[in-house]
């Protein structure tokens, strides 16, 4: 296969860790006989102070001309310190978001057995942990009117949904839910929200056209609690904008880390994979930020595109990275050796490049300890 994939490094550590998303990608390439075409664009900050724009308009014709997109992070301490800024990195995002018309994000959560032990939660309560959060993306609160008074005394944002925008984001979670344990939990505040109570009165009715699929229905504040006494109750998990943003960071515990999740947000024709992870500032530049999420995202955007051998070749590559402790100092103990941003993705790349060996070596040669020249 041949494909053009556009890369936006971002601000922070996206390029640091989209650079080891793209050494796996290579690896998938060699391997399996594809060719992947990078075509970079700016988002963000670095967009801002080299255009004046956070997304500039070619970056946007490079993202609807791309078969997927590969994104790094988003953000800048200079704009986390100063909320009173207009211009802000992430307005590039939600814009483009929004020129794209990706209005489905997908975030797997899964509690990998080795770092269990990294989550505050009991082993036994999220051993086994395997869910799929689908969030509505392109419209609520985040993109309603907003308004400050002239006195600066009060504020309102708006709200709004449609039939048709929670339409096409439940149809999407439920036929995931065909292919995993058939279960759909949808996360509202319908006691309260006029447009909870429209969401549950659709959802209801589409899962008429689903008779196979149990429909469960939560509040917000429940489903939050309900993730940290039980997270194995879960299957597939269905939350407008900001609900879905507020149960993802609980979900993300569950995880052992934050390094570790990916998540895709896809429209009827395109497509963006990122972490979900921020730009992490503080981290810029000392190779030691976590790639693991970004990786992982990549293999959301091989499934994405039918490749789902390739994806499969990188979830293995993580998962023998974290049995053999092959991780950044995030994931591990304090008086524990951790490997650098560089040579995770490189064992990562060497894994899928060469699946057949024994990989029995791989622990001394990625720390630095091998003999071998």
């Amino acid at each position: 296969m041949k494909c053009t994939i556009a890369v936006i490094p971002g601000d922070g550590i996206g390029p640091e860790v989209t650079t080891q998303a793209k050494k796996a990608l290579d690896a998938v390439a060699e391997v399996y006989n594809h060719i992947f075409l990078y075509k970079e664009a700016q988002m963000g900050a670095c967009a801002i102070e080299k255009f004046g724009n956070p997304l500039p308009a070619e970056t946007i014709e490079t993202c609807k001309n791309a078969d997927a997109i590969l994104f790094g992070a988003i953000g800048d301490l200079k704009y986390d310190n100063d909320p009173s800024l207009k211009i802000r990195p992430e307005q590039g995002l939600l814009r483009l978001r929004q020129e794209l018309d990706l209005f489905c994000n997908v975030i797997p959560i899964k509690a990998y057995p080795k770092l269990i032990k990294n989550s505050p939660l009991k082993k036994d309560i999220i051993s086994g942990t395997d869910i799929a959060i689908y969030r509505e993306l392109s419209s609520g609160i985040y993109f309603g009117k907003k308004e400050t008074s002239k006195d600066g005394l009060s504020a309102f944002d708006i709200c709004s949904y449609s039939v048709e925008e929670i339409s096409r984001v439940a149809h999407l979670a439920f036929k995931e839910a065909r292919n995993r344990k058939k279960k759909i939990t949808l996360v509202d505040k319908a006691n309260v929200l006029e447009t909870s109570r429209l969401w549950r009165k659709t959802v209801l009715k589409i899962a008429e056209e689903y008779k196979d699929i149990d429909l469960d229905i939560m509040f917000v504040d429940n489903a939050a609690m309900q993730l940290v006494l039980n997270p194995k109750q879960f299957d597939v998990i269905l939350a407008e904008n900001l609900f879905g943003d507020i149960i993802t960071d609980v979900a993300c515990v569950v995880g052992g880390s934050i390094g570790i999740l990916a998540s895709s947000s896809v429209g009827e024709k395109n497509a963006l994979f990122e972490p979900i992870h921020g730009a992490f500032s503080k981290a810029k530049g000392k190779d030691i930020a976590n790639p693991l999420a970004s990786i992982l995202s990549a293999a959301l955007l091989l499934e994405h595109l039918g490749l789902t051998d390739e994806a499969d070749a990188i979830q293995r590559a993580v998962e023998k990275s974290l049995d053999l402790g092959i991780t950044t100092q995030d994931l591990k103990g304090k008086n524990q050796f951790a490997a650098s941003t560089a040579k995770v993705g490189d064992f990562i790349a060497d894994y899928i490049a060469n699946q057949e060996d024994s990989n029995l070596n791989f622990t001394n040669i990625y720390m630095g300890q091998s003999t071998i020249i």
